[in-house]
């Protein structure tokens, strides 16, 4: 039960469908499975987050933080309209993925966190928000912002993102880009990877518990 001045306080969350869970066979083999995951998993997440907060390689200790932020946002319902996507190897946490939508045509990215480094797990998880975006959500274009020199490369140049600089993004710090439907319709059979259904048992094990990662990132 919540009293009258929290349902105040609360934005009401528009119908969203669910992202579908799909497994990503990575370059070494192992399987990562994606899945969307609700408000009631993210304190299990926090404690992966919280630690890379003080990482300042490659700009961990920004992401981290605002990351913290918006999971927060997120599961004391101080957002509307977010969602959040794990990708898990045997039940460990490799990938955090989340965003929002603005509206029915245009949606948000916020952040692609990478837990285990070297096997382009980042980029996969990126291409998954956008097919969420596109494929599930139906939207016309995702709002984007890098805040490190790998982002730029990985968002802005490999999927040759367009400026949209009148419009400011939620971030703050550089103007947005876009990825347009056309755009990612040119890149999708490279760049979305994955399979469905998950198998039963690697989905079970990614539900049953989200596993710290055992070679996170290091100074």
């Amino acid at each position: 039960m919540i009293d009258d001045m929290e349902k105040t306080l609360r934005p009401v969350d528009t119908p969203m469908p669910q992202f579908p869970s799909k497994v990503i066979t990575l370059k070494d083999g192992q399987k990562m499975v994606m899945r969307q995951i609700g408000r009631e998993e993210i304190p299990s997440l926090l404690p992966h987050v919280e630690p890379l907060i003080h990482l300042e390689r490659d700009f961990y200790n920004i992401v981290a933080s605002r990351l913290y932020a918006e999971l927060l946002g997120y599961s004391t319902y101080r957002v509307q309209d977010e969602y959040v996507i794990v990708g898990q190897i045997d039940g460990e946490l490799a990938a955090i993925v989340n965003g929002r939508i603005v509206n029915p045509e245009v949606g948000t990215s916020y952040h692609t966190f990478t837990l285990k480094r070297g096997l382009r797990i980042g980029a996969l998880a990126f291409a998954t928000k956008m097919e969420y975006h596109f494929d599930y959500l139906n939207q016309k274009e995702v709002l984007v912002v890098a805040e490190s020199p790998i982002g730029f490369r990985r968002w802005m140049e490999e999927y040759k993102l367009v400026k949209r600089f009148h419009i400011p993004h939620e971030l703050g710090g550089c103007q947005s880009w876009a990825l347009t439907k056309e755009l990612y319709n040119n890149v999708k059979s490279t760049l979305v990877l994955g399979t469905r259904p998950v198998p039963a048992d690697l989905l079970a094990k990614a539900k049953a518990a989200i596993l710290a990662p055992k070679d996170p990132p290091k100074p």
